[in-house]
């Protein structure tokens, strides 16, 4: 092969590994969200299971059941949805910069509004103090 078919090659090469990586993060973020969402059923579960007067929930971890106090479980549950709900902010974070990339290999123009974010609370009470004047 001569210089400029190589040099073809590897720039086709560096996109699709930009877009592998890009969509690779997308299906994690799925992954993570599915489990985020079991979690949320498994806490409304032990919220209907609190209105029985056993103190104990059975727990499937891996192929295996465990019985497990209510509390520690619905612990063990939030703090494992707090995890994922970081991990789901960093890919996200981490995805912006990765479409950004691979845009640039592109040769396309950065995605504008890509890199907004929420406004905080203390924003959104300034805004609603300022709109009661």
């Amino acid at each position: 092969m001569d210089d400029e078919s190589q040099h073809i090659l590897k720039y086709l090469t560096e996109i699709e590994v930009a877009a592998e990586d890009v969509l690779s993060d997308k299906q994690q973020m799925v992954d993570l969200d599915v489990k985020r969402h079991r979690n949320r059923e498994a806490l409304s579960a032990l919220r209907d299971v609190s209105q029985q007067s056993e103190g104990k929930v059975k727990v499937c971890f891996g192929n295996m059941f465990i019985k497990l106090p209510k509390a520690t479980t619905k612990n063990m549950i939030q703090k494992d949805q707090e995890q994922l709900d970081r991990e789901i902010s960093d890919l996200r974070k981490r995805l912006k910069a990765k479409v950004n990339h691979l845009n640039d290999l592109q040769g396309k123009p950065e995605l504008t509004g890509y890199n907004l974010s929420p406004l905080t609370s203390d924003e959104i009470k300034a805004i609603h103090s300022l709109l009661k004047r």
